[in-house]
């Protein structure tokens, strides 16, 4: 909401020193939102004056059309002699009122003016189009020509109100009464502890009989409508210049008087209006419900199919108008033209149902001011005295006559109450405002309140977000000063800090940055079709997914079931730009549906739930374990001066998962595996116990195509909750010995399908308690030397024991009963 600090004067007497910034700093700390403080004119500086066009010359030989013109500007250059201005604008004519500029002067932007010569001719100066004096479009896209009466030679600086203060408020959804000045006047009349001159206190006529025929078919959605009549409007008026100048600094284009006057009283007293030409409505005015395929063409032109939930504005042609959203265009206002016009209207000034102007505006895409005015909540007392404002200015500046007939339709209703006590707002802040400054601070709101220690308080109708005590509470709060609230920090009881579950999530982390890959969180939110992409079975339980009943977007309607969608749309927008080289991870959370849907109890608010609340609502929420995952494309080592660098590849993945499961207390058994997105021949499964928990490896090469990723892309996705459960990660101190290392390696040939992690397990098992460490150095493939179908895998085994040297035949004799294990089991030969 744009306010300007002129029109806010007008309703609220500040003090004459007080600027922009000033009142920026009370509204702040009253609760506003005020987000900038627009200077207009700052830079502006004259001479700029009235001047009349007295003659036009057609420059010829030019590009463009040139016009080399005489203008009267009075005694403002010093001589009284017309000024020579070389012009290009078309939409002016001799005896004209124009703006003029005189060389001295400098315009917004710094664009200082002088007389120079162009096209042949010296220009003393130049005549102004709304755009180069900072005012926007005054839908002219020219020159701006002023009215005939107006004054030749005064200073346009001042009849143009060219320099102001704009206060640029974003106002919340609960504050609807603050898009007018209206609302925020009363907000600066409270933060300065001055009177509010009420621009809506009007005398307005009761309703009669001889108003215009209306009637209300759901007073559900319009509880209030008010009709009134202006007749003998002058098709030739046109909207004075302090009215247009005040619509283009709140933000909006003049149009047509008639339009302009409803503009203008919406943007002061908050109260959206409509005008119909009178001689296009057709019988009564009704509201109701559309009916299912009706069709109506807006005010910008477009066809729009109704839904039956539509509130519509009618006459017996049908729908005239959506309600509270934009009018019809079958209706509307015809704009003033030489003999031509619309001379007789009918206002409308209604009240609708929020909720119902919401969905429509959202349904078909069409957000105005008006609708979103009453989505926020628009005070249904104004409706009459903003019908009477807009009377009595069509009255005055079109020649009009308000007909007497008065119409207004109200649908029974009462006042809001609420009972609070008059401690509560202390209790709420944890200060003691007592119960004089509780009942001021809701008076100046505009409450009526009663009552000693439990206050009654009849909420003003501008303020529909006041709904309970809380709310009450607030206002109070707010307008003490949320700075004056005292800030004690908590103390944590001791022994207490985090759990094991999130001291291994911050540990997976660390590990992985250790590493060198990047952390990348991503939203929980994907796409149904992303299953696809990834290469899932129809029936995997990963493609069962929570759906969202309100999506953030409607593409992505479900939670997601695993961390790679995000991570791999990640890494395909960084090297979209630039960065070829990624190492990515993330850990958070999945969701997996329960096998039962059950709808979530809604707890109490005014005391903590009983445990057996809180584990009702856990039980309809979805399981949620904890995942990790990265994705790696490019080099994984830089080449350079020490040596050729290395690229990326399916070892590096399944290294990083081991990296995590050590940190779990884990120790993860690796086989080969097909899953999903992972090439079936490149994929590692990874074991701990019995259970399957992640897999790793590189993508299958539809994957890579899929979501457009670098040729070679690699990942891992392990399930952290998993590992927690069946790790143990406490510490366990290394043993050192004093006494030396025995080495022995083995080399074995196997089967091609034989993975290297059983043959290590053999190894393991059969070396016995003098094993240290076991470690794969090479892997070697020759049917010439090793026969069709077979490998070599060579093992650096390393022997020690606590309490003595091994000697030479205690370290063949565990070697030679690792080997013979693993023949055993895997059919393994030592290799000649």
């Amino acid at each position: 909401m744009r306010v300007p600090l002129s029109w806010l004067r007008e309703y609220v007497d500040l003090p004459a020193t007080e600027t922009g910034r000033d009142v920026q700093a009370k509204l702040v700390s009253a609760g506003l939102e005020v987000e900038t403080v627009e200077h207009l004119g700052a830079d502006l500086k004259g001479p700029l004056v009235v001047g009349q066009v007295l003659t036009i010359e057609e420059l010829e030989g030019f590009k463009k059309p040139i016009r080399f013109c005489t203008v009267d500007v009075g005694q403002a250059n010093g001589t009284g002699e017309p000024q020579e201005i070389v012009c290009g604008a078309r939409n002016f004519a001799v005896g004209d009122k124009v703006v003029v500029v005189l060389p001295g002067a400098t315009l917004p932007g710094g664009f200082s003016i002088s007389a120079r010569k162009t096209y042949g001719k010296t220009s003393h100066g130049m005549i102004c189009s709304g755009d180069e004096l900072g005012m926007g479009d005054d839908g002219s896209h020219g020159i701006i020509v002023l009215p005939p009466e107006t004054e030749v030679g005064k200073d346009a600086i001042e009849l143009l109100e060219l320099v102001d203060e704009v206060l640029d408020i974003a106002v919340t959804a609960n504050r609807g009464d603050c898009l007018s000045i209206r609302g925020v006047a009363r907000e600066a009349a409270i933060a300065y502890g001055l009177p509010l001159s009420d621009p809506a206190l009007l005398d307005v006529p009761g309703p009669n009989a001889f108003g215009y025929p209306v009637q209300v078919s759901d007073p559900l959605g319009c509880d209030r409508f008010t009709a009134r009549t202006v007749t003998g409007l002058s098709p030739e008026a046109r909207s004075p210049i302090w009215l247009q100048r005040r619509l283009q600094k709140v933000g909006m284009r003049p149009i047509s008087l008639a339009v302009d006057v409803t503009n203008y009283v919406m943007m002061e007293l908050g109260q959206p209006l409509h005008a119909y030409d009178r001689s296009l409505v057709q019988g009564t005015i009704g509201v109701r419900r559309a009916e299912e395929g009706e069709q109506i063409r807006t005010l910008d032109g477009v066809e729009r199919k109704l839904h039956a939930e539509d509130l519509v504005i009618t006459d017996e042609r049908g729908p005239i108008g959506l309600a509270g959203v934009m009018g019809g265009a079958d209706t509307e206002i015809a704009d003033h033209a030489e003999g031509e016009g619309t001379t007789d209207v009918v206002i409308e000034a209604a009240h609708f149902d929020a909720v119902s102007i919401a969905r429509t505006a959202r349904r078909h895409k069409l957000s105005s001011e008006a609708s979103r005015r009453f989505e926020r909540g628009v005070d249904p007392q104004a409706a009459a005295a903003a019908a009477q404002r807009t009377v009595d200015l069509l009255v005055l500046l079109a020649g009009g006559t308000a007909e007497a007939g008065v119409t207004e339709v109200v649908a029974p209703s009462a006042p809001h109450t609420i009972s609070v006590p008059a401690d509560h707002p202390d209790k709420v802040a944890g200060v003691s405002y007592g119960r004089e400054t509780v009942v001021r601070r809701l008076q100046e709101v505009g409450c009526d309140v009663y009552g000693q220690d439990e206050l009654i308080v009849t909420v003003p109708s501008w303020r529909p977000d006041l709904q309970e005590i809380n709310d009450l509470a607030e206002e109070v709060i707010r307008l003490e000063g949320y700075e004056n609230l005292p800030s004690t920090l908590p103390r944590p009881p001791a022994g207490r800090g985090l759990t094991h579950r999130q001291r291994l999530h911050r540990r997976a982390g660390r590990v992985l940055a250790g590493a060198g890959y990047v952390e990348a969180p991503n939203y929980p939110f994907v796409s149904e079709q992303v299953f696809d992409q990834l290469g899932l079975e129809a029936d995997d339980p990963a493609r069962r997914v929570v759906r969202l009943t309100n999506p953030l977007n409607d593409e992505e309607p479900a939670l997601r079931t695993s961390l790679l969608p995000g991570l791999l749309g990640a890494l395909r927008r960084n090297d979209g730009r630039g960065s070829h080289d990624l190492a990515l991870f993330e850990t958070g959370l999945v969701f997996l549906p329960r096998p039962e849907q059950r709808v979530a109890a809604v707890l109490p608010v005014d005391r903590r739930p009983t445990d057996e609340e809180i584990a009702e609502l856990d039980a309809a929420l979805p399981e949620q374990p904890r995942h990790v995952a990265v994705v790696l494309a490019g080099a994984r080592e830089q080449a350079g001066w020490w040596g050729r660098g290395r690229p990326a590849d399916w070892a590096d993945a399944v290294e990083a998962g081991r990296l995590v499961a050590r940190e779990a207390g884990v120790e993860l058994v690796v086989r080969g595996g097909q899953y999903g997105p992972w090439h079936p021949g490149r994929c590692a499964e990874f074991v701990a116990g019995d259970t399957v928990v992640g897999h790793a490896g590189e993508l299958h090469p539809r994957v890579v195509k899929a979501f457009g990723l670098p040729a070679r892309t690699c990942a891992m996705e392990l399930d952290l909750d998993v590992l927690e459960a069946v790790g143990d990660d406490t510490p366990q101190a290394p043993a050192i010995s004093t006494f030396p290392v025995a080495t022995q390696d083995v080399a074995l040939v196997v089967d091609k399908f034989v993975p290297h992690a059983e043959v290590e397990a053999a190894l393991r098992a059969g070396a016995g308690e003098l094993l240290e460490a076991i470690r794969l150095f090479d892997v070697y493939e020759n049917e010439e030397q090793l026969g069709d179908g077979k490998k070599s895998l060579a093992y650096a085994l390393r022997f020690r024991a606590g309490d003595r040297t091994l000697t030479v035949d205690e370290a063949s004799a565990a070697r030679d009963a690792a080997v013979a294990l693993a023949g055993e089991r895997t059919g393994a030969v030592l290799r000649a």
